[in-house]
């Protein structure tokens, strides 16, 4: 299976790359994307266009900077 990556772009948006990209929504209905391998998925909360990006970032002036970490490992399930 080819690998997907999602980059959490600084003052930015979510950038989603590889072959097969599904993206659905709560109830489960797939957005057409036209066999697009690159999409950009809305973090500011100001797109026009959500779950996608407009670029209305770039207006409303969002910061956040974000390094990546180690999560600590889950919990056990009951």
């Amino acid at each position: 299976m080819p690998e997907t990556k999602v980059i959490v772009r600084n003052n930015g948006p979510y950038r989603i790359e590889g072959d097969n990209i599904v993206i659905t929504d709560e109830a489960g209905k797939t957005y057409s994307l036209y066999g697009r391998t690159v999409i950009s998925l809305c973090r500011c909360g100001q797109s026009a266009n959500k779950p996608f990006c407009d670029g209305s970032h770039n207006k409303v002036g969002f910061q956040s900077q974000c390094e990546a970490y180690e999560l600590p490992p889950p919990k056990p399930k009951p």
